[in-house]
């Protein structure tokens, strides 16, 4: 009998987001959220959250489009309150103050990028 194959590994996990301004869009995740530039290729672009994860900005053309409905890019931070704060005063569009929501175990606020994708800053509860 064939050995089963090992699970390869992995490496960068990137997120896509999609925008008809890449300018404004890259702005937002380079300059307000302070996320580090790692690849420039043009029409796309791709941001360090972390060291394994990262977020692409991509101008939308032939079938990808911006499509923020259904999308939740979730950012985990103990300061919730803090981001709040920041982005308020950077004039980021908010949906709300933040909340706990007890049926998740989590604290967060919601803000909006540029091209309308929902962002999360999120703290676990337990």
């Amino acid at each position: 009998m064939a050995e089963s194959p090992t699970r390869p590994s992995m490496g960068r996990q990137i997120t896509w987001v999609y925008t008809h301004d890449l300018d404004c869009s890259c702005h937002f995740y380079a300059d307000v959220l302070g996320f580090e530039q790692i690849v420039d290729e043009g029409s796309a672009r791709i941001f360090a959250v972390s060291d394994s994860a990262s977020v692409g900005v991509c101008l939308a053309w032939g079938d990808r489009k911006v499509e923020p409905s259904g999308t939740c890019l979730t950012l985990v931070t103990d300061e919730v309150d803090a981001w709040y704060t920041y982005l308020n005063s950077a004039s980021v569009e908010l949906e709300g103050e933040p909340r706990e929501l007890p049926q998740f175990g989590i604290y967060a606020c919601f803000a909006r990028d540029p091209a309308g994708y929902r962002v999360e800053f999120q703290q676990f509860l337990t």
